[in-house]
């Protein structure tokens, strides 16, 4: 028997994925026929997401994948920087075991990178600060790190974030290689400017424009033709995040 625990941890990892993008509908009778279970079980779930921030509920329209503004956008990161460096500061060290575990995550990342599931690639990615605060003994801050990340992700979905996979997953590579030299200095330093550069590769921008979406339907034909160009060729590229209608959660069951 599936459990409520069970439902929301699976609607956590199916955003870590890209499997649910911002502003994606989370119907309870929907939920309740993918994991045949009660609709008391998916509100149960449902609440628990909206108390952790990912998922949010209308009276009239239901429950929803949240859509992070640009203010909850910098908290997020910011939240993010002064766990993850504050573990790394604060470290005693980490046995041989963490040690496997989290090369054996970066092998992990480097064969997703080589792979086509852009899903696998991004849980992997995201899943990496995750299991790093695990393997820095702190379960408590890892489990609220999982909900971060996953704002995180939404965030970079929703702003298109033009961050390369490659120089994250070696940016981390690079921070368990100064945790094994013992170099928590590097290591706190590199996990600041991942941080930093994973935030700076936002498009905070293009929601600032509140008539964008009628700016570019009334825009000259020649003008709106180059646009759906744009975004045929960007529809094309493996790396563009899906639209929440291309979204579903039925791909993990």
């Amino acid at each position: 028997m599936v459990s409520s625990t069970d439902i929301a941890q699976r609607i956590i990892e199916a955003v870590l994925a890209q499997r649910l993008a911002p502003g994606t509908r989370l119907g309870e009778q929907s939920l309740s026929m993918l994991f045949d279970c009660s609709r008391t079980l998916v509100r149960e779930a449902l609440v628990r997401l909206a108390a952790r921030g990912i998922v949010t509920v209308s009276s009239r329209r239901g429950w929803y994948v949240v859509q992070p503004s640009h203010d909850e956008a910098r908290e997020a990161f910011e939240a993010r920087r002064v766990i993850e460096t504050g573990l790394i500061r604060s470290t005693k060290g980490m046995d041989k075991n963490a040690f496997k575990r989290l090369r054996q995550h970066l092998k992990q990342e480097q064969a997703a990178l080589k792979g086509d599931d852009v899903g696998q690639r991004s849980y992997l990615l995201g899943d990496f600060h995750v299991c790093l605060a695990e393997c820095l003994g702190n379960q408590l801050l890892a489990d609220t790190l999982r909900d971060f990340t996953a704002r995180t992700t939404l965030i970079a979905m929703l702003y298109q974030s033009n961050h390369d996979a490659v120089q994250s997953c070696q940016d981390h590579v690079d921070i368990v290689a100064a945790l094994e030299r013992g170099d928590t200095d590097t290591a706190e330093r590199l996990m600041e400017a991942h941080i930093g550069q994973v935030q700076a590769a936002l498009r905070l921008g293009t929601l600032n424009d509140p008539l964008a979406d009628l700016r570019e339907a009334l825009a000259p034909v020649r003008e709106a033709s180059e646009g759906a160009a744009v975004a045929r060729k960007r529809k094309s590229r493996p790396d563009t995040p899906p639209t929440p209608s291309d979204t579903y959660l039925g791909a993990l069951l």
